[in-house]
C-alpha cells in the first residue's frame, strides 16, 4: 500500500495539481470573470432592469428567434442579453448561443467589455485543459482522478497513526516536516478530498461507464437523456407580425409574487410574432440535492397580450432517490448551493488539497535527496524537482500573468481572449524551461521571488488602469472587487514568506555528524 500511495500520488501528481489548483478557482469563476471585465463595475442591479431590457432587445433584435434576458444577482451586477437570429443557420443548429450583449442595469446602456474567458478558462482547464481534444483531455483527467482515489485510500492505510500525527507538526526538520505537513493537510479534509475526487468520476459516469444505457435505450445515453430531461419543443415557424406586450414588469412582478422570489430569466420565443411566447424563470432556495441543470419555477406567457399560459412550480422534487444522491455529490463538487461563507469554506479547502498534493510530491523529492548524502542527484530527481517546481510555483505565476495581460494588453486588441491565454501558457512554458535549467534551491529561490513580484503586481496594475480598485468605492460596492485584490496580495505574502523560510534554512547535520564537528573543535582548543 506504500508503495501504491507513493507511485499513483507522482505518476500524475503535476496534473493534479493542476486540476486542484484551477478547481479552486474554480469556486469564484464568476467572481473572477466580472473582475475581468472592468466596463461593467458601473452597473448596479435596479428595479428598472428588465424594462431597459425590454426596450433594448426590442431596439436591437426586433425580429430575433428567441430572446434570454439574464437580469443581475449579486455576483454579475449587470443584465446579460442573448438572441438567436431567424436565420437558415439558427434554425438548423439549435445549439447556436446567437448574439450577446452586455447593458448597465441602471441605465439601459450597452457596454462592450473586453473579450476574455475570465474564469471560465480556469474553470475549463480543471477538468478539459486546453489544447486537447475535448474527449481525450477528460478521460486524462479522469484517469488522474482515479490515481488520486487510489491515493487517497492507500494513504489512510498506510498511516496507521494518520490521525495522532495530524496534531503533530516538527518545523525545520526536512523530511520529517514534510510528512508532518503532508499528513496534516490530508486530515485535515479528508472527507472532502474524498468527495471532491469521487464526485469528479461521478459526473463523468456517462462517459466512463455507458454500457447500461446503451443497452437499455436505443438511442443509447442519448435516449436515456431525451426522457428524463425532455425539452420543450419550440414553435417551428413563426407566426405573422404582432407587437408584444408594452411592458414587462407586470409579468415580472407577478412571476415574483407567485413564487417569492426574484426574477433570474426572461426569456421569449419569436419576440414581435403573434405565437410569441413569454417565460419569467425565478431564482428558488438552493437544495444540495437540486438538479443541476433547470428546475427553478416560472410562469408562461401569452406575449401579444400577458395573458398566464402556465404554471411550472420546479422540477426535482419528485425525484427518486438515485436521482437524488447524484444530484448530492453534484451539487457537493460544484458547490452550486453554497452561499458565499460556504463558498470560502470549499475554497479553503481546495487550498488544503492543493497543499497535500504539492506537499507529497516534495516529500519524494526530500526522502531521495536525503539518501544521496551528498552526491550529485541524478537526471531523474533532478527532473521530479524541475517538474514539482513547475506545477506548484509555475502555475500560480501563470495564473498572475493571466490576470495582470486582462488589464494589460489593449481592449481592441483582435483575438484579445485568446492571447490572454497565451500569456497564461507562455508563462507556464517559461517556468518549466527555467525549472529544468535550474531545479535546486536557487530555483525555488527565484521563482518565489518572482511568484510574489507577479501577485503583487496584479493589484497595482488594476489600481493604475481601473477604478474599480482595493481604494475605489466602486470595489468595496462590489465585495468580490476588493476581495480579488486582497487575496492576490495574500498570495504575494504567501510566496515571500516561502522565499524567506527557504532562503533562511540551513540543513539540519546528523546527531553523528554533528558529534564528530563537536569533538574534532575539542581537540583543536586543547
Amino acid at each position: 500500500m506504500a508503495w501504491l500511495h507513493t507511485w499513483s500520488g507522482l505518476l500524475l501528481g503535476w496534473l493534479l495539481v493542476a486540476i486542484f489548483i484551477t478547481g479552486t478557482s474554480a469556486y469564484f469563476r464568476d467572481e473572477i470573470s466580472f473582475w475581468m471585465a472592468p466596463e461593467l463595475h458601473h452597473s448596479v442591479a435596479s428595479e428598472a432592469a428588465p424594462r431597459l431590457a425590454w426596450e433594448q432587445l426590442n431596439a436591437t433584435a426586433p425580429d430575433a428567434r428567441d430572446w434570454l434576458i439574464a437580469l443581475p444577482h449579486e455576483r454579475h451586477p449587470a443584465v446579460e442579453l442573448r438572441w438567436r437570429p431567424d436565420t437558415p443557420d439558427a434554425q438548423e443548429n439549435r445549439r447556436r448561443r446567437g448574439e450577446r450583449a452586455e447593458m448597465d442595469a441602471t441605465t439601459g446602456e450597452l457596454l462592450e467589455p473586453r473579450a476574455s474567458r475570465g474564469g471560465g478558462f480556469l474553470y475549463r482547464f480543471h477538468f478539459e485543459l486546453y489544447g486537447v481534444p475535448r474527449i481525450w483531455a477528460r478521460w486524462l483527467v479522469c484517469v488522474a482522478t482515479m490515481f488520486m482515489l487510489v491515493a487517497i485510500v492507500s494513504g489512510v492505510i498506510t498511516h496507521k497513526k494518520i490521525f495522532k500525527d495530524f496534531f503533530t507538526f516538527r518545523p525545520g526538520k526536512g523530511q520529517r516536516s514534510w510528512l508532518d505537513a503532508h499528513n496534516a493537510t490530508a486530515v485535515l479534509a479528508l472527507p472532502f478530498h474524498f468527495m471532491i475526487t469521487y464526485s469528479g468520476l461521478l459526473i463523468f459516469m456517462v462517459m466512463l461507464m455507458p454500457w447500461g444505457m446503451n443497452v437499455a435505450y436505443e438511442d443509447g445515453w442519448r435516449g436515456f437523456f431525451n426522457e428524463v430531461f425532455p425539452r420543450e419543443e419550440q414553435a417551428a415557424n413563426a407566426g405573422a407580425p404582432a407587437p408584444l406586450v408594452d411592458d414587462i414588469q407586470p409579468l415580472v412582478a407577478r412571476t415574483e409574487a407567485a413564487f417569492g422570489q426574484p426574477a433570474r430569466y426572461i426569456e421569449v420565443e419569436w419576440p414581435n410574432r403573434d405565437n410569441a411566447l413569454i417565460r419569467i424563470t425565478t431564482a428558488k432556495e438552493a437544495a444540495i440535492t437540486d438538479r443541476r441543470r433547470g428546475g427553478n419555477p416560472s410562469l408562461s406567457f401569452e406575449g401579444t397580450s400577458g395573458r398566464l399560459l402556465k404554471t411550472d412550480p420546479g422540477a426535482g422534487a419528485d425525484d427518486g432517490f438515485a436521482a437524488r444522491t447524484y444530484n448530492l455529490f453534484v451539487n457537493l463538487h460544484l458547490a452550486r448551493f453554497a452561499d458565499p461563507a460556504t463558498r470560502w469554506l470549499f475554497f479553503l479547502f481546495g487550498v488544503v488539497g492543493s497543499a497535500m498534493a504539492c506537499t507529497g510530491m516534495l516529500l519524494w523529492v526530500s526522502k531521495r535527496t536525503q539518501q544521496l548524502r551528498g552526491k550529485t542527484p541524478g537526471f531523474n530527481l533532478r527532473l521530479v524537482n524541475g517538474l514539482n517546481m513547475a506545477s506548484i510555483t509555475g502555475l500560480l505565476a501563470a495564473m498572475a500573468v493571466y490576470f495582470a495581460a486582462n488589464r494589460l494588453l489593449p481592449a481592441a486588441l483582435e483575438t484579445r481572449e485568446s492571447w490572454e491565454i497565451r500569456a497564461f501558457l507562455l508563462a507556464w512554458l517559461a517556468t518549466l524551461i527555467h525549472a529544468l535549467w535550474r531545479p535546486h534551491r536557487r530555483g525555488w529561490l527565484e521563482q518565489l521571488a518572482a511568484l510574489a513580484a507577479l501577485w503583487l503586481a496584479v493589484p497595482v496594475i488594476n489600481l493604475a488602469t481601473t477604478d474599480s480598485h482595493l481604494f475605489s468605492a466602486i470595489a468595496w460596492r462590489h465585495g468580490a472587487l476588493a476581495a480579488f485584490d486582497l487575496v492576490c496580495l495574500g498570495m504575494a505574502a504567501g510566496a515571500g514568506y516561502a522565499f524567506w523560510r527557504v532562503a533562511g534554512h540551513k540543513p539540519a547535520r546528523k546527531p553523528a555528524r554533528a558529534a564528530r564537528a563537536r569533538r574534532a573543535a575539542a581537540g583543536e582548543s586543547s
